[in-house]
């Protein structure tokens, strides 16, 4: 058996071991090649051209030794998965032999075919040629005997094709602003200034065979119809509770999969919804965060099929239960080490801490139309505000102690060293714990949790990369207003006390340390004047204001072109998604459930008949079969209104008026026919119900 020892040097094995990172690196290649390479991924300058032939040689031949044949330029298009094509390492002689062979054009550049990715306008079906440009900081890895390199995406005219670009670009744009301020706060260490992000996963695993059995599971990754079942979360036993054979046996190999591809897989537990789970790993930086995010999820599909599971990603899979989330955990921290967003007991730093803070007020409340729309898709339209997520109102949670740590220093107070309370549990035997600044808010969209914050809006299924895009241009944004302030200002600590208080006046509305789900939220919100978007069309349509336009082109992280295009790809994807959902929906009522329900009630009528022949009267039996024959006529005539208004839907060209119809029309067709489906599904008997229901769905893993 083997002792603890062995296994944790098994696991010191095992991390990272199909990445080509700093082992990897060290091994197969010069030292001056490694020195140069290490250079640019920790700077973000280019890497000597000279320098390319090789790191491909090198990473060829690390691939080669973990038995992988292809490479593969890896790209994430703006259709929420990643992309690929496959080639092989051989090229032929011409003599009937081959060489192992991969040049440095190989691996710096790629050419996909730009047209058949959505480009929102950016391309046209006759223009395709697109480029992949390889990301040298986020490190290649071996997967199913390919090497993967992790690439940029843009048109042949420069234009951005992909989440990565922009996020590179915002990274680089918040940087150079973050440094900038720095300078004028006194650091003349730091040479960079890198966003960090841990986004944890949360999702839903079921039995595969059940899951093959339902058409809406299979096409649209969510249950179109399905009762309440007799049990779901009501007696909350499920979160943080012992984990089911099949669950912990997932989580083992998952851990093992992302463990091997650097992925630093941290927290498992079971979330508040039965069979629904949560994944969350240490943080990195932004890029490769996104890059570790995007390789998890299809990580987690995968691992899923194998053991006979499916993984289901979608934000909200089961009507009446709590849906998914994916928690974007940000802050900043410099090449030095600094975590900008940690407190200081020194009243100085603290003073840069809190200057820190009122930037994100302020980004944070000029530009809260645009992090909901980064968080916004047609599965999260279910969740927001589902009392189970935050509602679909940005608003910062900064606690009791923080906000007053801010008023004061908008008043000039003197800030003394930061004190914590001990939490005293009565219990003699128990150690006494430092209390945190402030308790924990779960309704806040933007929570402050100690050294960063967390943006609880992202749907489970959706890219991380445009909320980072957002905050860190929007912060870029904020510093550069900062930085020219104090480089005009006379008495720099003096400036630094005034531009807080010029922030927490003008931008304290949106601190809320309240209930986010209570009703008075809403009519505060509005008093305070904050963006109220509650559809994601609505918040789609903020992209291409002017301003916000204004701001990303600004900062060189999208052309007006590219915020446009961005604008029509999510409608469109909201408008097809439906469409796919409407198209799915009609087909199970028609093939399954209504023939189902017109055989029960047949079933019924002939029991009743049979009671009567026997001289018995039972008015339950008719009462049942009553409710059955109305929902027959009813299920009927919403089906024949669904498919009426689907029919509508195909002859609308204009994106932004069919994403409006699918959210007002065919969603609405959709909610009813559900309802009488749901209804017919309480009365009938399980084993006349022709698809798997939520019991089913819900205890079978």
């Amino acid at each position: 058996m083997e002792t603890y020892a062995e296994k944790s040097r098994d696991l010191n094995k095992l991390f990272g071991s199909r990445v080509f990172g700093d082992a990897a690196m060290r091994e197969y290649l010069s030292r001056e090649v490694y020195e140069g390479l290490k250079h640019t991924q920790n700077s973000g300058q280019p890497l000597d051209p000279a320098m390319a032939k090789a790191v491909a040689s090198g990473m060829m031949n690390w691939a080669l030794s973990l038995g992988a044949t292809h490479y593969t330029h890896w790209f994430q298009p703006l259709s929420n998965i990643s992309a690929g094509k496959h080639d092989a390492f051989i090229e032929p002689t011409g003599n009937g032999e081959i060489v192992l062979d991969f040049s440095p054009k190989a691996l710096v550049r790629g050419e996909p075919d730009a047209s058949s990715f959505p480009s929102g306008g950016l391309r046209a079906t006759f223009e395709a040629r697109g480029y992949t440009a390889w990301d040298p900081t986020s490190p290649a890895f071996v997967k199913d005997g390919t090497l993967y390199i992790p690439t940029a995406f843009c048109a042949y005219t420069g234009e951005a094709l992909d989440q990565k670009t922009p996020l590179l670009r915002s990274m680089e744009a918040v940087n150079h602003a973050a440094v900038r301020l720095l300078r004028l706060l006194g650091n003349t260490t730091s040479k960079c200034v890198i966003p960090t992000v841990g986004a944890e996963q949360e999702y839903f695993l079921i039995d595969r065979g059940l899951y093959e059995q339902r058409l809406d599971l299979k096409i649209c990754g969510r249950t179109l119809l399905g009762a309440k079942p007799p049990k779901g979360q009501e007696l909350d036993d499920h979160y943080c509770g012992r984990i089911r054979l099949r669950v912990a046996e997932f989580m083992n190999k998952l851990d093992e999969e992302l463990w091997a591809l650097g992925v630093p897989s941290k927290t498992k537990h079971n979330e508040v919804a039965p069979t629904q789970h949560e994944m969350a790993p240490v943080y990195d930086q932004a890029n490769v965060a996104c890059d570790h995010n995007q390789l998890t999820m299809e990580t987690m599909r995968s691992v899923a099929k194998k053991l006979g599971l499916a993984c289901l990603l979608h934000e909200k899979p089961f009507n009446g239960i709590n849906g998914s989330g994916k928690h974007n955990n940000y802050s900043l921290a410099t090449d030095d080490g600094i975590n900008l967003l940690s407190p200081s007991k020194d009243p100085i730093k603290n003073r840069q801490f809190l200057l820190l803070l009122a930037a994100f007020l302020q980004a944070v409340d000029e530009h809260a139309d645009l992090l909901r729309a980064s968080a916004a898709s047609a599965g999260n339209d279910h969740r927001l505000g589902g009392f189970e997520a935050p509602p679909a109102i940005i608003s910062i949670f900064l606690g009791e102690s923080l906000t007053q740590s801010l008023l004061d220093a908008a008043e000039g107070a003197v800030l003394g060293k930061a004190q914590r309370e001990l939490l005293r549990t009565g219990v003699s035997a128990l150690p006494e714990l430092v209390k945190d600044d402030s308790d924990r808010n779960r309704t806040s969209p933007f929570a402050f949790t100690g050294n960063k914050f967390e943006f609880r809006m992202v749907g489970s299924a959706q890219s991380i990369a445009l909320t980072n895009v957002v905050l860190n241009t929007a912060l870029a944004d904020v510093f550069t207003q900062f930085a020219n302030r104090l480089e005009q200002s006379e008495d720099r600590d003096s400036e630094i006390g005034s531009i807080i208080a010029d922030t927490v006046s003008r931008h304290g509305r949106i601190i809320f340390n309240g209930n986010n789900y209570a009703e008075a939220w809403v009519e505060e919100a509005k008093r305070r004047g904050l963006p109220i978007l509650e559809t994601a069309v609505e918040a789609f349509d903020r992209l291409i204001l002017p301003e916000n336009i204004a701001l990303f082109e600004r900062y060189g992280v999208f052309t007006p072109a590219e915020c446009q295009s961005r604008h029509e790809i999510l409608l469109e994807n909201y408008g097809k998604i439906i469409s796919i959902e409407a198209a799915t929906m009609i087909e199970m009522v028609r093939q399954q459930v209504y023939p189902a329900v017109v055989q029960y009630a047949g079933q019924v009528a002939h029991a009743v008949n049979e009671l009567k022949q026997a001289g018995m009267h039972s008015q339950s039996a008719e009462t049942m079969l009553k409710s059955l024959t109305a929902l027959t006529d009813q299920i009927d005539s919403e089906l024949t209104a669904l498919r009426e208004a689907y029919a509508r839907s195909q002859s609308i060209e204009d994106v932004h008026a069919h994403a409006t119809f699918m959210r007002g029309t065919i969603r609405v067709c959709m909610g009813s026919l559900r309802t009488s489906c749901d209804a017919a599904e309480k009365i009938m008997s399980r084993e006349s119900w022709p698809i798997p229901t939520y019991t089913d769905l819900l205890l079978r893993v």
